[in-house]
């Protein structure tokens, strides 16, 4: 009983603590945040290309070039490269051209891009050498170990080297991999110069050192890019980088802000394939190694990550410019100020949005997820609706930063399918056509933000968000006018509003497609579309499906999901077995082009392994996107962009969808927190305010005695009778035993 009364006692101690971390970790200079999906899909950079890798990516890898992180409209500035480059012109005898030269004589644009010295990677085994000068964890001398750790930053002997440019050309080369999805790849091959017969060659060795393996053998021979020299991209000495691109590709600089072109060490490639590392998940997609300012030091898959200081990162201080207000709001106070402000970063998962909201509102994440861009808009919504909730979290100091997003959310049809796609005759291509055009009109995504408004946005006209150069988003000149039409109103911003057509108009179109009310026009059958989806089922989405479903319903179409995981869904579109699905796009860069490429032919998914989840291809689009691509901005630029966005307008390979306004969520502690909309390295920017976050958790979450001590009371008083009890039965059985000895007697 004793026993009993200590355990429930220690139960009532715990009881009045709600912490999910352990003593101390308030005080720690460590911020907490989660994800909600799944871990991060791809940490390699070549693979790269989810929002949800980016904390890990943009904290651990370098590009060459960054956002500043308070500038606006976005502007680049230097990174790993000391400037930010303008390309040389060149003819096809290699001579000098002048920038306004006619695009007829240019034959290449060379970039050379001086590299930063003095730049060290992170502490690494690949780098770790004996007292011989010898590898001790790969090559032929390598130290081999009993039993290896899992993780890289376990091993005894870490080292590292200084970046050079050679490890750019790796990261270039690396694209032509065919181990990895290599969405940029279709890209380079279209403008760097030898990277598609690059691509090929590569190709082919791989085929050849995977020759007799298993196919999903996970342990392969290494692939030693280096053996092959790539022709456009080369390094002409230890701190220059040469990239020679065909013709004119203004947009290539952006893309050199992206981890895509994050520098890879040779050293790091040949440790991971050494037998029987890749088995264990020692490899570069789940164990990131780079230059920048954190490094992974915990992977527990679908759990926890934790990302930690970089003891090599260099000198690198906090911006002192930034736009006007922005020193009012706090956001220039670490002028000057070494970067990285923060320890450790801990990710947690929560599946659940309940439980995710509840845990930020107690105050035990210091945001819902660093990355999302929308976290903000339910919490906007309860002060909206409710002015207690307003005032409690006022009160607290939560803030919900506002910016322009450049996200474009929609339903895909694969153009490649025999029901929606493009159709192999002019009759079933404009029946097929009338068939997208009926679904997307039905999809009326204002009804959408109406019924979900922390998810819902403006209802998208074409592929571009308000906000990229080339854009006529929310104008009546880009209204879709096969979703909406242009209402005259004079009190209306802009003169009027666009207003979305009717259901009768969409099933005229579902009848011009051979569907009279849903159903095949000869046969009978109902109609059955098929949505290929790549998300755990959670409550908030369930929702959302039946939404969707109830609006195709509404045409008579049954809609079928198939769930899948991302694994499945990635397979399934590469090999065009799909047939709608639901996708998000962020920018990479804020220019038309960056949303135009998703409906460039040559970038199609299934035939190139691009980002063209559509599998669109029309010769029109792609000769207006290729000229597109040559010019700057301006009035000749703008309208190619208006006859390639009229093209996809009309051809509806997009339901379009919606674009979502940015908002985050952070708690009131901690400093420099905006909205991740381009400037996706915010990690190192951040700084908190420990001592105000461990008082105002205190606070918060302060121990609730009375329901404890009330359970004590009763437990007590149970206690107490059941001894008192226990002693009134061995008084009775004392007296029973002394009367049985009497009549002995």
């Amino acid at each position: 009983m004793r026993r009993w009364l200590a355990s429930t006692a220690l139960a009532l101690l715990a009881a009045c603590g709600n912490s999910p971390y352990p003593p101390g970790a308030a005080e720690a200079n460590t911020l907490y945040t989660a994800f909600t999906e799944r871990s991060p899909r791809h940490l390699d950079p070549v693979a790269s290309y989810w929002n949800q890798d980016t904390p890990y990516t943009y904290s651990v890898y370098e590009p060459l070039l960054a956002y500043h992180y308070l500038k606006r409209p976005y502007t680049l500035i230097p990174r790993l490269a000391l400037a930010v480059p303008d390309p040389v012109l060149k003819d096809a005898q290699g001579r000098t051209l002048p920038d306004g030269a006619p695009d007829e004589r240019v034959a290449e644009s060379v970039y050379e891009i001086a590299i930063r010295p003095g730049v060290r990677y992170q502490p690494h085994p690949a780098f770790a050498r004996d007292a011989q000068g010898r590898f001790r964890y790969h090559g032929e001398q390598a130290e081999r170990l009993v039993d290896e750790p899992d993780a890289p930053l376990d091993f005894p002997h870490l080292d590292t080297r200084e970046l050079v440019a050679a490890d750019f050309v790796l990261a270039f080369q690396r694209h032509a991999t065919p181990r990895l999805p290599a969405p940029l790849h279709s890209l380079l091959a279209e403008h760097v110069v030898g990277m598609a017969a690059y691509s090929a060659q590569v190709r082919a060795e791989d085929a050849r050192l995977r020759a007799g393996l298993p196919p999903d053998s996970p342990d392969l021979p290494w692939l030693d890019f280096r053996r092959w020299p790539l022709a456009g991209v080369t390094a002409p000495d230890t701190h220059t980088l040469r990239i020679r691109l065909k013709g004119r590709y203004p947009a290539f600089r952006y893309w050199l802000a992206t981890s895509f072109v994050a520098p890879v060490p040779w050293e790091v490639e040949a440790f991971h394939a050494e037998p029987g590392r890749a088995r264990r998940g020692l490899t570069l997609d789940r164990w990131p190694v780079g230059t920048g300012p954190y490094m992974l030091a915990v992977h527990e898959q679908d759990r926890r990550h934790v990302l930690v200081r970089n003891p090599n990162f260099r000198h690198e201080t906090y911006p002192c410019e930034g736009m006007p207000g922005d020193a009012e709001r706090g956001l220039l106070a670490d002028c000057g100020r070494t970067l990285p402000f923060i320890d450790r970063i801990e990710f947690r998962i929560e599946r659940e949005a309940a439980t995710l909201k509840t845990k930020f509102l107690q105050g035990w994440l210091d945001a819902p997820e660093v990355e999302r861009t929308d976290r903000g808009a339910d919490h906007a919504l309860d002060m909206r609706d409710d002015e207690a909730t307003r005032a409690r979290l006022v009160e607290r100091g939560l803030q919900l930063p506002e910016a322009g997003d450049l996200v474009v959310w929609y339903l895909g049809f694969n153009m490649l399918d025999p029901v929606v796609g493009r159709g192999d005759t002019p009759e079933r291509e404009r029946r097929h056509r009338a068939l997208r055009q009926a679904v997307a009109i039905a999809l009326d995504w204002g009804e959408h933000a109406r019924i979900f408004p922390a998810k819902g946005g403006v209802e998208a006209m074409g592929p571009l968000p308000a906000g990229v150069a080339g854009s006529r988003q929310g104008t009546r000149e880009g209204v879709n006018p096969v979703t909406h039409r242009w209402v005259d109103h004079p009190q209306a911003p802009g003169g009027g509003r666009a207003e979305r057509r009717s259901l009768d108009e969409a099933r005229a179109l579902l009848r011009e497609a051979g569907y009279p009310d849903g159903r095949e026009a000869q046969s009978g059958q109902p109609l059955v579309l098929h949505l290929d989806f790549y998300r755990a089922m959670t409550p908030e989405l369930r929702a959302e499906i039946a939404w969707l479903t109830g609006r195709f319903a509404a045409l008579g179409i049954t809609l079928d999901l198939r769930a899948t995981d991302n694994n499945q869904f990635q397979d399934k579109v590469r090999k065009g077995r799909h047939q709608l699905y639901f996708a998000g796009w962020g920018a990479d860069y804020p220019d038309a082009e960056n949303f135009l490429f998703l409906l460039h032919g040559p970038n199609g998914k299934s035939r190139g392994d691009g980002e063209n989840l559509s599998n669109y291809a029309d010769a029109r689009y792609d000769a207006l996107f290729r000229q597109i691509q040559l010019l700057p901005d301006g009035p000749a630029r703008q309208a190619l962009i208006d006859q390639a966005v009229a093209i996809v307008q009309h051809d509806t390979p997009w339901a379009w969808g919606y674009i979502s306004q940015g908002r985050a969520a952070w708690q009131g502690w901690v400093r420099n927190a905006g909205v991740p909309v381009l400037a996706k390295d915010q990690l190192r920017y951040l700084r908190l305010d420990t001592a105000q976050r461990a008082r105002l958790l205190a606070q918060w979450n302060a121990p609730r005695w009375q329901a404890p001590l009330a359970v004590a009371l009763l437990l007590a008083l149970a206690l107490a009778w059941a001894w008192r009890r226990q002693l009134h039965r061995r008084a009775e059985a004392s007296a029973r035993a002394g009367a049985r000895a009497g009549a002995r007697t």
